[in-house]
């Protein structure tokens, strides 16, 4: 047996309106028998055949004409709609699960004698607004002739192939464009994005399962996990419908707003956005168009005091105030930046005492004798709020103050000293200095600070 589905395409509409649906051929002679009676064999797997080649016993492959067969006849009886035979009620309930409900056009393809418009509203009206749903009504009947349902069947196929449509024009396909999709992480197709809110909440729910030996208290805890989810699928829901109402996904048009404003405006803006969630769109437009004009406001109430405080009385006056104000900074910039580079690009004059050398006749033995560079002292390190400051003397803290050590940190040289102290009965400085792995310029003077203080004696003395 040989089935094809055939689909509705923009350039030969007319051709797949006559050949859509599911096409049964006799595998012998390859003959369509779609719309005839043929002959399965319940052996083989898909393998029909017509009548004439069944008559003749022909044999194909490890199809025997001695094996068990099935007559498979056109069931065109109507069981649910007069307009509906039974096999077309298979294709359409085989075109749902396969193609999912909604794809209408690829189910209107599978049936083959119907419309996109008629499955769509006999699946509505016979499976979904059914008076015995979930089951459709199972006890219509219908005093139809057979042949008069077939004739009416192949009256429909004939208007079908005679049907003239207008060319399906080729859409282009719906697809995250980089405005939404890399920028935004939004799917338009989907309606979803690729990170939700809550994007875990799945994960708790996913591998549960009732069943008939759960107790009472397992079932309440995994109805509460439910609920729980629940909760979190309607904030998700929430969230999305803000987004979209508030028009974030449009990025071109929110980033070309946002150019035409000013940096204050943005700052504002930025800073009230997090009360949108407790207005209404137009409530919140109206909101921030009313904190930028008291913005405006009070830029030109200050412009005017400035003008007043400058003696000026006339808005030309305050205008012609303005190019001036605004000339004498460009101004002062230009000046400033060229002394700037003036200055770099000038050479440094040689001092007196360069000079005096150079003239003498000892310069050229003196100036190879460079004298040692001064080292400038650090600045005080200001301790006043450093931890544990109040745990040392005014002295200790001037101290750590000029070596620039934290209070901690002192705390902690002053006990390992103290400790080799007392073990040893003396320090010396070279074991002060080798106890303590610092500036030794440092551990210098906190030793002697230690030793005028009367806390170490100085074991050299």
């Amino acid at each position: 047996m040989t089935v094809t589905h055939r689909k509705r395409t923009a350039n030969d509409a007319e051709k797949d309106i006559a050949e859509a649906g599911v096409k049964y051929h006799c595998d012998p002679c390859s003959q369509n028998i779609t719309d005839t009676v043929r002959i399965r064999c319940a052996v083989c797997s898909d393998f029909d055949l017509c009548v004439r080649c069944f008559c003749s016993g022909a044999e194909l492959g490890k199809h025997k004409n001695w094996h068990d067969y099935r007559v498979m006849e056109q069931h065109s009886f109507p069981i649910f709609d007069a307009d509906w035979g039974a096999d077309e009620e298979l294709l359409l309930i085989e075109g749902s699960e396969t193609f999912g409900i909604g794809n209408w056009q690829d189910i209107a393809d599978h049936v083959g004698s119907k419309t996109r418009d008629e499955c769509e509203a006999h699946y509505l009206q016979i499976y979904v607004n059914s008076e015995t749903w979930p089951l459709p009504d199972m006890h219509k009947k219908f005093d139809m002739d057979p042949e008069a349902q077939a004739a009416r069947k192949r009256q429909r196929l004939a208007m079908r192939k005679s049907r003239v449509t207008a060319p399906v024009k080729a859409q282009k396909p719906m697809t995250s464009q980089p405005a939404n999709h890399e920028i935004a992480g939004y799917m338009p197709g989907r309606l979803e994005f690729e990170t939700e809110y809550e994007n875990e909440a799945e994960q708790t729910v996913k591998d549960m399962i009732f069943s008939e030996e759960d107790t009472p208290e397992e079932v309440d805890l995994k109805l509460m996990v439910l609920e729980i989810y629940n909760a979190k699928l309607n904030k998700r829901l929430e969230r999305r419908k803000f987004v979209f109402e508030r028009g974030f996904l449009e990025y071109k048009k929110n980033q070309s707003a946002e150019k035409k404003r000013s940096p204050k405006e943005k700052e504002l803006i930025n800073s009230v956005r997090v009360f949108a969630q407790l207005q209404t769109p137009e409530d919140y437009d109206k909101f921030v168009e009313g904190l930028l004009k008291e913005m405006q406001l009070r830029e030109r109430i200050a412009e005017l005091q400035e003008f007043r405080a400058n003696g000026l009385t006339t808005l030309a006056a305050g205008h012609e105030y303005v190019r001036e104000k605004a000339n004498r900074t460009s101004l002062r910039h230009l000046i400033s930046s060229s002394v700037l580079n003036d200055r770099r690009n000038a050479r440094p004059l040689p001092q007196r005492s360069n000079i005096d050398e150079t003239l003498s006749p000892r310069g050229s033995a003196s100036a190879n004798k460079s004298a040692p560079p001064v080292r400038k002292p650090a600045n005080p390190l200001n301790i006043q709020n450093a931890e544990g400051i109040h745990l040392l003397t005014l002295p200790e803290q001037a101290l750590c103050s000029t070596l620039r050590i934290f209070p901690k940190s002192y705390m902690i040289i002053k006990e390992q000293l103290l400790k080799e102290h007392a073990r040893l009965g003396g320090l010396k400085r070279r074991q002060a200095r080798e106890l303590i792995k610092i500036d030794v310029n440092k551990t210098g003077k906190i030793y002697d600070f230690f030793v005028e203080a009367g806390w170490v004696q100085n074991s050299d003395a």
